[in-house]
């Protein structure tokens, strides 16, 4: 059993493109669109709306203004990212963005970094003007630019102030300062071993539909491993508090003609394939009537020992669709999880 309560919340990578079919032609459709979906995930009573960023591509990039315009638009579910890739960021910058989200949410922010994941760009983050020391790896760009971004949003001392053109003794902090945004920070880990540092550093975790390993036993037993080695560090790492741990799942229930003929042919199973020179396991989709959906999902052991799970969107379709998509799940799969919507949307949906 999981120690919080079941959320479920949105994923969607926010992608557009003008080809037939696509309800997000251009960017701004993309973009408008998400904010949307996510007041329409309030009114449903899902409990999320979180981001998948990338550069250099047609999908969602700079997460934070858009944060702010959906946390303006609701006023209860959280929000945020999954995942930011933290090469690409500066720490002090971001928290300074992270902070004035937060503030306009109320308190809602849920932020999930990361090292990233294949990017369409050959080494992009160079071209925002970051590069890995002599010795150093990416992963190692991207851990020592969390720590200088979570030591800013808990009040760190960065620079000193000017005393008539001389430093003063005291190091000023990076300004607003969000309370609690510390505490609401997650890492999404590609692996086991990435898993438990995630929980030495007292990060909550974010695992996806793809691990970086594989081991031959089926995508949820090893996701389960990875939450169990995870929950063990952080225990042992004597943090206060219980963790909080997120999958995501590709779920897409078919009630219509229409989303057979989308989503029938689904396979339904894990894939296997080499990624970055690493053999990888791909999670299944869980495409079909909702009644299956909603065993099979029972019977996934990752899903089951984590207390969020985030449904990744086709957001192309458009807001109706996925809204449409987002209430059958509510309704005839979540609460074979132990879910409930939130009570408010009890006489709306």
């Amino acid at each position: 059993m999981t120690p919080h309560p079941r959320k479920i919340g949105f994923l969607t990578f926010g992608h557009w493109q003008a080809a037939r079919g696509s309800h997000t032609p251009t960017a701004q459709d993309a973009l408008l669109q998400t904010i949307e979906l996510a007041a329409e995930a309030e009114r449903i009573g899902l409990d999320g709306a979180f981001l998948r960023v990338h550069h250099f591509g047609k999908n969602l990039s700079a997460p934070f203004p858009l944060l702010s315009a959906m946390a303006a638009r609701t006023r209860r579910i959280e929000l945020g990212t999954a995942v930011i890739d933290m090469c690409y960021e500066n720490p002090l910058a971001m928290a300074e963005e992270a902070a004035i989200a937060d503030l306009i949410s109320g308190g809602r922010l849920q932020l999930g970094l990361s090292r990233g994941s294949p990017e369409p760009a050959y080494h992009g983050y160079e071209a925002f003007g970051y590069h890995a020391q002599d010795g150093k790896t990416i992963a190692d760009l991207a851990r020592e630019k969390t720590e200088q971004f979570r030591a800013a949003i808990q009040g760190a001392g960065v620079v000193p102030a000017d005393a008539g053109n001389r430093p003063s003794a005291g190091l000023l902090t990076v300004q607003p300062q969000a309370p609690g945004l510390a505490n609401r920070i997650w890492w999404g880990a590609g692996t086991r071993d990435t898993a438990t540092w995630v929980g030495e550093q007292g990060m909550h975790l974010m695992s996806s539909t793809l691990l970086t390993e594989d081991t031959g036993v089926p995508f949820g037993e090893l996701q389960a491993e990875q939450i169990a080695l995870f929950r063990q560090a952080w225990k042992k790492a004597g943090h206060a508090g219980e963790p909080r741990v997120s999958v995501s799942r590709s779920v897409l229930p078919i009630t219509s003609d229409f989303d057979r003929a989308l989503f029938g042919q689904d396979s339904n199973r894990d894939q296997v394939g080499i990624l970055d020179g690493s053999r990888s396991r791909f999670g299944r989709s869980y495409s079909g009537e909702p009644d299956r959906i909603a065993e099979e999902l029972r019977q996934d052991p990752a899903v089951q020992a984590a207390d969020t799970l985030l449904l990744t969107v086709p957001n192309q379709l458009g807001v109706e669709y996925n809204s449409r998509m987002l209430q059958t799940i509510a309704r005839h799969i979540a609460p074979a999880l132990d879910w409930r919507p939130a009570a408010e949307a009890l006489t709306r949906v």
